[in-house]
């Protein structure tokens, strides 16, 4: 009797998909095996992987060898259409395949006008520039979000730039990524551009243990508003510069780990005065040790 009133409840099947969806979108874990529920998997997929696809900026080849697209929230024209500007195409995708399974032309209700698109395919030529020589793989686009049927001087519009690199090592028990969103308001009354940006940073080393990075840092500044040419050179200048001071931050952070933060976490050694052997921890014995002040064993 006392054992049937100690055990808990059975979890219900929507308690069950909110738990896998939790483990799909943060765990490599297979856990449709331990689930053990296909159909309740099935749901739980079809809920998580559009989140992750999106929350992650995967790249997915586009059919026909065209391009690549991005999974994003900027180009995301329904929950299974993705724009890629660069080629105006359309990208229909199966988020738990993590496939394009069809593409089609963009319709002229889907692109920026001439005039937005003009800005836009500078901000472009010079991104890409700009992520072949930071980031080995990395894939970048550039999307109208605000005002793409503006079609001339005088008012405003918004541009977003996304950059996304993935660097996935399983045999040497680690995975990085590298995300980060721009989003350019170009204010004509002003004649200035505000640029703000979102930097995300993950890194997952498993071998024997599991440790996980998950950095984000926010920034914004501001430039002239020029020429298409000129705005292009000016934003770029701006996203580099913030950037590579971000990446500059975090290596100096984690460089001075031991030094810092690790310290702080342990004890000190005030007898000794020597930091904590953590390359040959075995020759720290707490049984023996003890053993010895207890006099037991003698």
């Amino acid at each position: 009797m006392a054992d049937e009133e100690s055990q808990e409840p059975e979890l219900n099947d929507k308690q069950k998909i909110e738990i896998t969806k939790w483990f799909l979108l943060n765990s490599p874990a297979d856990i449709q095996a331990v689930l053990k529920d296909d159909n309740l998997y099935n749901l739980a997929a079809l809920e998580a992987f559009p989140l992750y696809n999106k929350s992650h900026m995967i790249c997915l080849e586009i059919p026909g060898g065209v391009g690549d697209v991005l999974i994003t929230s900027s180009g995301e024209l329904s929950e299974t259409e993705y724009l890629d500007p660069r080629t105006a195409q359309v990208a229909i995708i199966d988020h738990v395949k993590q496939v394009c399974t069809e593409v089609r032309p963009a319709t002229d209700e889907e692109l920026p006008s001439p005039y937005v698109e003009e800005f836009r395919c500078a901000l472009d030529a010079e991104i890409i520039k700009y992520v072949d020589e930071a980031y080995p793989k990395g894939i970048c686009s550039v999307y109208c979000i605000g005002g793409k049927d503006v079609e001339g001087p005088g008012f405003d519009f918004e541009l977003a730039v996304v950059i996304s690199a993935a660097r996935h090592s399983p045999q040497n028990f680690c995975n990085g990524s590298w995300r980060s969103v721009w989003n350019v308001e170009f204010k004509d009354d002003l004649q200035m551009l505000e640029v703000r940006g979102k930097l995300q940073v993950g890194a997952h080393y498993f071998e024997e243990g599991n440790v996980q990075l998950d950095a984000s840092h926010e920034c914004k500044d501001s430039t002239f508003f020029q020429s298409p040419e000129d705005s292009a050179i000016s934003i770029c200048n701006i996203i580099r510069h913030h950037e590579t001071e971000y990446l500059t931050s975090l290596q100096v952070s984690y460089s001075n780990l031991p030094d810092t933060t690790f310290k702080d976490l342990r004890r000190k050694l005030p007898v000794t005065r020597t930091l904590f052997p953590w390359h040959n921890t075995m020759q720290f014995s707490l049984t023996r040790d003890i053993t010895k002040e207890l006099g037991i064993g003698k």
